[in-house]
């Protein structure tokens, strides 16, 4: 898994195994964003919009949205709605303004309720627009302003003065009168003209005209996040985080999954591997007490990581994997007749490798004598040697004492033990004068129905078992 990429078949297989524990995390989840939905009250928004009608620049836009939501204008809104315990400053957290495309600024107010809500951002746009325009007022000079409307009035009368001295000519008669008309014509038009640049010249009269453009909408329902939304986000986050934690314990798992590997750290040669038919789910570790029933009601006392079982042959292929190493190890050690099998403690499938080993390898005994007596050590080549199961604690390794034996035979399943383990089992080998002469791997497969190869031999119960706290040697 440290060097697979992470696949939708790995996610998959992560959800099938352990979906009772996601389920659970997800529940969890979903009840952490409850209780921060208590925490956090529903929320209502809406906005207003007010129109700065004229020509502004984007910077100026920016100004008046500051303006909008500065503390003046929040302390009056405040001030006039009149809401027991809250400010200006409490306000401020609630109140936003943007600029946006058309010279319009939105106001957005945020309440427990909706009736507040509206409230609230239709009294800030009012409450901007009176101090926007009492401030364009404060920057023009009292005299200054009339003079512009005092010119108004003298051109409107001048044109009508003008108009009156045209209607007096004598129309069409003269030369001179047509002239004069025409001239009282142009000097009342450029007058009109003058009195239009002198409206663009001076920006502050329009400016300060801003127009709040209709109340705030009553918002349809809560602004997010809302509890449901909570609950959800929740649920789907410790989801996420659980499935992260697996794809990440995976990674950093330091258990050997080669060949290669388990090789170097137990110091030996690998005999062959082994098929053991049967699903995984069948076989699980048969731990007692209320934490283990608690795994197993959870799926977490089954790894997930470990692919599923490959379809194999049938039962007379699976015995002619068992009979070759036998037949290696009778090669390897051509003199001996006893042989320990080491099984690591907790190796379900190992262990029933082990099994299987020891009973091809008295078949072929049998077979070899002819009768169903062991054979004896003087007559080398004769028959596979007789082996011995043992299992070994891989916490705290305790292999028995060399007693007739010429070696260790270690049997494991692949990815179930780190180098540190197997190398504490080999340590534990050399302390009781035992050699490891070679190492079996058995894998779980599919099993299929056996062909007509005559019966297949009886389970033999391994010769001795060691446990956590035993002496070395033989029990």
């Amino acid at each position: 898994m440290s060097d697979d990429t992470i696949r939708l078949v790995t996610m998959g297989r992560i959800i099938r195994r352990r979906w009772r524990l996601l389920t659970l995390l997800a529940l969890v989840g979903a009840l952490v964003g409850y209780g921060a939905s208590l925490l956090f009250p529903p929320s209502y928004t809406t906005s207003a919009s007010v129109l700065l009608p004229g020509a502004w620049q984007e910077r100026e836009l920016l100004t008046q949205a500051q303006v909008a939501t500065s503390s003046v204008v929040l302390d009056r809104a405040a001030a006039t709605l009149g809401w027991r315990g809250v400010g200006g400053g409490e306000l401020r957290d609630r109140v936003t303004a943007t600029a946006s495309d058309g010279n319009i600024i939105k106001i957005s107010g945020t309440a427990d309720t909706p009736g507040r809500a509206q409230q609230l951002s239709d009294q800030v746009a009012q409450q901007f627009v009176t101090f926007a325009a009492r401030i364009a007022g404060a920057n023009t000079d009292p005299a200054a302003a009339a003079q512009p409307e005092a010119l108004r009035q003298m051109v409107t009368q001048t044109s009508r003065r003008i108009t009156e001295l045209a209607d007096a000519t004598d129309p069409g008669k003269t030369v001179e009168s047509v002239q004069t008309r025409t001239e009282l014509a142009k000097l009342r038009t450029a007058l009109q003209e003058a009195i239009k640049k002198l409206d663009q010249v001076d920006p502050a009269a329009s400016k300060a005209n801003m127009v709040v453009m209709g109340p705030a909408p009553r918002p349809p329902g809560e602004a997010p996040p809302t509890r449901t939304q909570l609950i959800g986000g929740g649920a789907l986050l410790f989801f996420l985080a659980a499935v992260i934690g697996h794809l990440t314990a995976a990674r950093m798992s330091r258990r050997l999954r080669t060949e290669t590997e388990i090789a170097a750290a137990l110091g030996s040669a690998l005999l062959g591997t082994v098929d053991v038919p049967g699903e995984r789910r069948a076989h699980r570790p048969e731990g007692r007490g209320p934490r283990a029933r608690i795994r197993r009601l959870l799926g977490v006392d089954v790894r997930w990581d470990t692919p599923a079982p490959q379809a194999s042959g049938d039962e007379a292929d699976r015995r002619i994997r068992y009979r070759r190493v036998c037949a290696h190890l009778r090669d390897r050690l051509p003199a001996t007749r006893q042989v320990l099998v080491v099984v690591p403690d907790g190796d379900e499938t190992a262990l029933r490798a082990a099994g299987q080993l020891v009973a091809e390898s008295g078949a072929g005994n049998e077979s070899a004598n002819g009768s169903g007596a062991d054979p004896s050590a003087s007559s080398p080549g004769s028959g596979y040697p007789v082996l011995r199961v043992v299992e070994v604690s891989v916490s705290r390794p305790l292999v028995p004492d060399r007693d007739g034996e010429s070696g260790v035979v270690v049997v494991l399943s692949a990815g179930s033990w780190t180098a540190g383990e197997l190398a504490g089992i080999a340590e534990a080998c050399a302390d009781a004068r035992q050699e490891v002469v070679g190492i079996v791997l058995a894998g779980l497969v599919r099993a299929r129905p056996a062909r007509s190869a005559g019966p297949p031999p009886e389970a033999v119960v391994p010769a001795v078992s060691v446990g956590h706290d035993a002496a070395g040697g033989a029990a």
